[in-house]
């Protein structure tokens, strides 16, 4: 009898070991996955500067091109700046002068010298409607392009320019001959701006 409950007692015993170190082996392999493989690191996020970047490294961040080449730039009536950046001749077979126009003076501008004196013009007011391309080599003036009804192909400036405000304008003129590049471009009692017709692409 003592020996069956000798038997019976090392038999719990060795069950409770086995037990026990089954359940530290458990503990030790779990966690947080043990220090076998190295921190993962969160992905780098570039910096700003970097994001601007192409990817082939180069910066194409901002736009950085200039403004249109100015082609003239004149200074005239009640302190007016007039600017020319495009002369582009077109397949319709005319050419399209743009730029801008500032009012540096301390009064409102309506533009009202520039309609032109045409009696077909009076319904473009505050316009560029008076406009012309001189062609000096092949001595013609070429004026705006209007519709049946009279209207300029131009810009016209509702509402007029106010002091210290930028507008921007354009006109369309019948296209001198080719080969003709050299024209100047006049406007109202503004001097006369030399310009330079290019290519249309």
């Amino acid at each position: 009898m003592n020996i069956r409950r000798t038997t019976t007692t090392r038999r719990a015993m060795t069950a409770v070991a086995i037990t026990t170190g089954l359940v530290l082996a458990v503990a030790g392999c779990g966690g947080d996955g043990g220090d076998d493989e190295p921190e993962k690191k969160p992905s780098a996020t570039s910096s700003p500067a970097e994001q601007d970047k192409g990817d082939d490294g180069k910066d194409d961040g901002g736009d950085e091109s200039s403004s249109d080449k100015v082609l003239a730039e004149v200074k005239g009536e009640e302190s007016i700046t007039l600017t020319v950046t495009s002369a582009v001749r077109d397949d319709g077979g005319f050419v399209t002068v743009s730029g801008q126009v500032t009012n540096n003076g301390g009064r409102f501008w309506a533009a009202a010298n520039w309609r032109g004196e045409e009696r077909e013009l009076n319904k473009n007011g505050s316009s560029v409607a008076g406009a012309s391309l001189v062609d000096n080599q092949g001595k013609k003036k070429y004026l705006v392009l209007r519709d049946t009804e009279g209207r300029c192909l131009c810009t016209k400036f509702t509402g007029g320019v106010k002091p210290s405000q930028t507008a921007e304008w354009f006109a369309q003129f019948p296209a001198p001959p080719e080969g003709t590049t050299k024209v100047t471009f006049q406007v109202g009692a503004m001097p006369p701006a030399p310009i330079e017709i290019s290519e249309g692409e």
